[in-house]
């Protein structure tokens, strides 16, 4: 283990397992960290070190024929993407940011992308973890009984935790086939809100499986180099017979042009360093009116949708942040702060009384796992 300035880098599990220990013997609390990458995102995090999985990498067992992959929590995406290539597969988790980030942070904050709208979140990808807990325990979880006897299940209440229940130092994951081709589309929307209502419900009931679907506003697709007014960026992926018929299909619903196949890429990596970024969700149903009440209250940002899932994420500076939070305009939804800008510390959202019970339930999960409260205290609100 190397130790720079309070920050410590991990380089097998028993290092971390070690460190847990001794700080729960000095009563201190961890910051636990990939690439940090991450780092700007939640609430503050109250921690006297940092204690990074980055050197704890590596490919652990692939086994092609069964189309799954075991890896270390410090491994990065791209070199899973490499690996994976060579045997015509590939991971379909693609999460805002650079492909440097981990896997583990990936898991840990729940991290997705555009490819969610047809391959789901890192819950959806993750089969069993190997996660040391607060207490300094090596748990193995999931694999193909996901269930303990309590009836938890493990792997997925530990993805998406954000570190606070346990350090993940392995992960198994499910990959998929490469599809035969993969083309990407730029589908012209009208600007008039009726029109606009009635060509996302068109789109959704189109003889169409896209791999992603995005709503772009105008400063978003400008920036992608795809036009200048709100464009709908669509992926088709499969055999090259489906593929063909799915652009037949959405040229019948407006103006088609294709585009470059690197723009989900730039995409992902369009957020600007210590921007504030805001997610909120409502019913798919509903998108339209999310759609225009956010593009209302972002001045010079860039605004994106996830047609399909209901998601908008307003990726902007802290000037916004009084219109975009001081009423709760997204209920019965959701509004998440994903990446904090410059002022992180002040950066919570109005909440509705199911907060309060959600806090509760969290608060007794934390304490199975982590009942001394050290691991990344205070980045999902505070535990007493």
């Amino acid at each position: 283990m190397s130790l720079q300035t309070g920050h410590l880098h991990a380089y097998t599990v028993t290092e971390v397992r070690e460190e847990v220990r001794s700080a729960l013997r000095r009563d201190e609390s961890i910051r636990v960290a990939g690439n940090g990458t991450w780092l700007d995102a939640g609430r503050p995090v109250r921690a006297e070190r940092v204690l990074s999985v980055d050197a704890l990498a590596g490919v652990v067992n692939y086994v092609p024929g069964d189309f799954t992959i075991t890896v270390r929590a410090g491994t990065e995406l791209q070199v899973i993407a490499d690996a994976a290539a060579k045997e015509r597969q590939w991971l379909p988790l693609d999460p805002f940011g650079s492909r440097t980030g981990t896997v583990g942070a990936t898991i840990a904050t729940g991290s997705f992308g555009p490819l969610a709208h047809a391959f789901g979140t890192p819950r959806d990808h993750v089969l069993g973890l190997r996660v040391v807990t607060g207490t300094g325990n090596l748990l193995t979880v999931g694999g193909r009984v996901v269930k303990n006897v309590a009836g938890f299940d493990l792997t997925r209440l530990f993805t998406g935790s954000w570190g606070t229940l346990g350090v993940i130092t392995e992960a198994t994951l499910r990959l998929r086939a490469l599809p035969e081709v993969d083309e990407s589309y730029t589908l012209a929307v009208d600007s008039d809100p009726q029109a606009l209502d009635a060509q996302l419900r068109a789109l959704a009931t189109a003889p169409i499986t896209p791999y992603a679907v995005e709503l772009l506003n105008p400063a978003l697709a400008k920036h992608l180099d795809v036009g200048t007014d709100t464009t709908i960026l669509v992926r088709l992926s499969g055999n090259a017979e489906s593929v063909r018929a799915q652009r037949n299909a959405l040229s019948r619903l407006n103006t088609v042009r294709p585009a470059n196949p690197g723009i989900w890429s730039a995409f992902r990596a369009c957020e600007p360093a210590r921007a504030l970024v805001v997610r909120f969700a409502r019913r798919p149903s509903h998108l339209g009116d999310l759609w225009r009440n956010a593009i209302r209250r972002v001045a010079g940002g860039l605004v994106h949708a996830s047609v399909g899932r209901g998601i908008v994420r307003c990726i902007t500076s802290d000037a916004d942040w009084s219109e975009l939070t001081g009423e709760m305009w997204w209920a019965p939804g959701s509004a998440i702060v994903e990446r904090g800008g410059e002022t992180a510390h002040r950066l919570t959202v109005p909440q509705d009384a199911s907060a309060a019970v959600r806090a509760r339930i969290s608060e007794r999960v934390k304490n199975v796992f982590d009942p001394s409260n050290i691991l990344n205290p205070g980045i999902m609100g505070d535990v007493q």
